[in-house]
């Protein structure tokens, strides 16, 4: 284990002091752009055509610039939490944390980084506690399946994080920053950026250091109030570089490397006595991609290397699980506009995985190679967008066919209705196959179709008052759907067929008074997610809503902007989980209170960020996970100050 306390902490108390010694000679300015923005047909939203051309019908919910800098010292399951009706599921206050879409299972819903998936190859999901806000520039939620553009395993949805790409400047220019977090359970964080561009070369660093007790109280299931104060540290160090050069005014290449490693400590559930346990996460992405652009004709090509050490301790019983994988992942494509109607998208994915069974001194491949084209069509001045995408897939020696189609129309300036199908399909991950002891090698892959539409209502922004009101209805059957489950040891199994349907809302009210800028936003989610047949005759599951997928689901958010300050009231609920396929074993509902404060002010010319949010206001008892109680309140302090621009 390495020990950042130390480092971090002082780092943390000597940004502090050389910020707050000039606050004296500041200078306020009203830098504040919009809160959130949600939308995508104006301008792109993403790096990737896939997103920005050729996906008019599918929901997108993208993360504004000045929300990622509020969450800016949090990670990526904080902020989906609490600003989007995507239910988080988390094992406890910097823990496992999981993303689970419309209903679906964790190895449903997808993430990647710069167009790559970066899930890990033996679990076929991401732990997007472990995903830094302050590492990444551009955030989108895809809703639904995209199987044929993003690739099979794409069922419930998406998660696309990205980095800015390199930043040319013939004149030369240099940034730097540094950041300091304090907060409870005695958590510190220090990091650093810094970034040099010229006209040729553009070279970028980002590195955070952080260190946690997690020493929070909580109740026993005797309602006897307990501090969790054995087991539960957290050190982790982070570092991303990127380097960009550019040959010409068409062709650019550029390499970002990213490493991070988490040490966890896991406290002991409520129902156990004691916990021993840690868990280690040591990852390494490498990421290579060349881009050239032109009038009608755009093309790239990346290649990645990522590689996944987990190693998994339980000193109790003297256990000790390592986990290593490797993934290769190769994609060349170009993109061919033909007039202002039709554009054409072509491009050849190749994704290799390696799972490492150090106990049986061998190794367990999973190799995909694809063929994928998607056709834009646009008319009617921008009102009509349609696409229709088809991929052939293999998957080691089983071949898939993945059409889908998607479409949009605005029927006013103000009102667009939207429209998506998509067949789906998922094979089996490595760890469902061949994990020891449990994997199971007779699995099935789940296969089914998608479809979801909706409505998207939008006033003009240059009223006074703004409304934005976008409604999805979504309904996807799944066969073969891959669940564990067991006594002392848990095996996968395929569990016939889950029907997943339900309604999603977002609204936004937003008023401008001179200075002033007040907000109210809601978002709901209802969604029905059960059992329709059973391979296990009596496991009484038939009907009944599937394990961690709440009906119920929503947040709200109310405050204000006036010149350089930010002020948001966050409230999210969650409703009934249940734990057992046959809803016999349940968590309670909860409520959460959050508040968020961002302000930015000058110094010699130079800004000064400070961040502060105080989460579970109202000291609710809760848990998310069974029997892995969350935090009451808690608080989180943040500076970040610019040293050079």
């Amino acid at each position: 284990m390495y020990r950042f306390s130390g480092i971090v902490k002082a780092g943390m108390v000597l940004a502090i002091t050389l910020c707050y010694g000039f606050v004296s000679n500041a200078q306020v300015r009203d830098t504040l752009g919009e809160i959130r923005v949600k939308g995508r047909r104006n301008k792109p939203v993403s790096n990737d055509d896939r997103l920005n051309t050729f996906s008019p019908g599918q929901k997108v919910t993208t993360i504004d610039s000045f929300t990622l800098q509020q969450y800016q010292f949090q990670n990526m399951a904080n902020l989906l939490a609490q600003q989007t009706p995507v239910f988080i599921k988390s094992y406890g206050f910097n823990a496992l944390s999981t993303l689970n879409f419309r209903g679906s299972s964790a190895a449903q819903s997808q993430v990647y980084w710069n167009g790559i998936p970066i899930q890990n190859a033996a679990l076929g999901m991401s732990d997007i506690s472990l995903l830094p806000v302050s590492l990444m520039d551009k955030v989108n939620i895809v809703y639904g399946s995209s199987s044929a553009l993003w690739g099979s395993g794409n069922v419930g949805g998406a998660l696309l994080i990205e980095n800015n790409k390199p930043v040319f400047d013939s004149n030369g220019r240099a940034q730097h920053s540094v950041s300091a977090v304090a907060g409870s359970y005695s958590q510190y964080q220090l990091g650093l950026r810094s970034s040099l561009s010229t006209r040729k070369w553009y070279v970028a660093a980002n590195a955070f250091g952080q260190t946690a007790r997690n020493d929070f109280s909580y109740f026993d299931p005797e309602d006897k109030s307990r501090k969790q104060t054995l087991n539960s540290d957290l050190q982790s160090g982070v570092v991303m570089l990127n380097g960009g050069y550019k040959i010409d005014d068409r062709n650019t290449i550029s390499l970002t490397g990213w490493y991070q490693q988490y040490y966890r400590e896991i406290p002991r559930a409520l129902f156990e006595p004691v916990s021993i346990k840690s868990r280690r996460d040591e990852s390494l992405r490498l990421l290579l991609d060349w881009n050239r652009t032109g009038i009608k004709l755009t093309t790239h090509a990346k290649l990645a290397y990522i590689r996944d050490n987990m190693v998994y301790e339980d000193t109790t019983i003297q256990l000790k699980s390592v986990n290593n994988t490797s993934q290769v992942y190769g994609e060349a494509g170009v993109k061919y506009r033909f007039n202002a109607h039709h554009q054409l998208l072509a491009f050849t994915p190749v994704h290799i995985s390696v799972l490492e069974r150090g106990q049986y001194s061998d190794a367990k491949t999973q190799n995909r190679a694809a063929l994928a084209m998607a056709y834009a069509f646009t008319h009617l001045d921008d009102r009509l967008n349609f696409s229709a995408s088809l991929r052939g897939e293999m998957i080691n020696d089983i071949s898939v066919l993945l059409p889908g189609a998607n479409g949009s129309f605005a029927i006013a300036p103000w009102l667009m209705i939207r429209g998506n199908a998509q067949k789906t399909y998922r094979a089996p991950t490595l760890s469902e196959l061949y994990y020891q002891p449990g994997g199971n090698e007779e699995l099935k892959p789940e296969k089914g179709w998608s479809f979801d539409g909706g409505y998207a209502v939008k006033t003009r922004g240059s009223n006074a008052l703004v409304l934005t009101h976008d409604l999805s209805v979504f309904t996807r059957l799944i066969d073969d759907w891959i669940i564990w489950f067991g006594g002392a040891v848990w095996t996968p199994h395929n569990i016939a067929s889950v029907h997943s349907r339900g309604i999603e809302t977002e609204n936004k009210l937003q008023w401008r008074i001179q200075a002033w800028k007040l907000h109210l936003g809601v978002n709901t989610a209802y969604v029905l997610s059960t059992t329709e047949e059973s391979d296990l005759p009596g496991d009484g599951s038939i009907g009944k809503q599937i394990p961690y997928a709440p009906r119920y689901n929503g947040q709200a958010n109310i405050g204000f902007t006036w010149k350089s300050l930010y002020l948001n009231y966050n409230h999210t609920y969650t409703g009934y989980r249940f734990y057992t396929t046959d809803e016999s074993g349940y968590i309670l509902p909860y409520n959460t209170g959050n508040l968020q404060l961002f302000y930015t002010m000058y110094i010699r010319s130079k800004p000064l960020q400070l961040t502060g949010q105080v989460n579970n206001v109202w000291n609710q008892r809760y848990e998310v996970v069974n029997a892995r109680p969350m935090p009451g309140t808690n608080w989180l302090l943040g500076v970040r100050a610019t040293l050079a621009d």
